[in-house]
């Protein structure tokens, strides 16, 4: 199956690692309007940029392909601007061969589950998400649109994430907690209670320390 990466950043060399690991597409190149058609990023040309795609799917048959922005809120916009070109276009989902995921998991179109990952019985992903190295999602556990969790971070059971929040790295939550829409957790924190929507909490305890807006820059 040929595919097309959306990003070349040092977030889409790792979504191209688990692709080639995971063995089942080609990738046929990269789109990233920022860069220059012709350039490489990790061993893949630049093929042109979002508003190209109908004519490289023709050019080069390509199936599918998958946006690679560690952004949340950025690959939501790119989402938004591919649909708008082409409708119908099939976002794959990738998934490293070593994740350990349960049964009765499901997972949205668009995610990457990426190295050393667990995900546990009857967790649920959502669309656009991402699943960072060596993070852990726990049983019945629900990620919403454009959510995600950064590398080492650990999610207990029966915890809600809302669309578009980011779990920082190395951070952890407890079992049952909710976190709002478009909230930040920082890196090294520990949740012990519900986060709002659209804040920024850090701490061991997580405390809240600001609001924030939704698209606000976090990476």
């Amino acid at each position: 199956m040929n595919i097309i990466v959306i990003g070349s950043s040092g977030h889409a060399k790792v979504v191209i690692d688990c692709i080639e690991k995971e063995n089942k597409y080609k990738i046929i190149g990269l789109l990233d309007r920022f860069k220059q058609v012709g350039s490489s990023s990790f061993g893949y040309k630049i093929i042109g940029k979002e508003e190209d795609l109908e004519k490289l799917i023709r050019k080069y048959k390509i199936d599918g392909g998958i946006i690679a922005i560690g952004d949340n809120f950025i690959r939501y916009i790119v989402y938004n601007k591919i649909s708008h070109y082409i409708p119908q276009f099939n976002f794959i989902k990738v998934i490293h061969p070593s994740a350990q995921i349960a049964r009765n998991v499901l997972i949205g179109k668009g995610s990457v589950i990426m190295a050393n990952t667990t995900i546990s019985s009857n967790a649920t992903v959502g669309d656009f998400c991402i699943i960072n190295n060596n993070s852990s999602l726990d049983h019945d556990s629900k990620m919403l649109d454009y959510s995600s969790l950064a590398p080492g971070s650990s999610i207990g059971g029966n915890v809600k994430i809302g669309s578009f929040s980011a779990v920082s790295l190395g951070a952890k939550v407890i079992h049952g907690i909710t976190i709002g829409e478009h909230t930040i957790i920082g890196a090294g924190a520990t949740v012990i209670k519900d986060i709002p929507k659209y804040v920024v909490a850090y701490g061991n305890p997580a405390k809240v320390i600001r609001g924030r807006i939704a698209g606000e820059k976090y990476l």
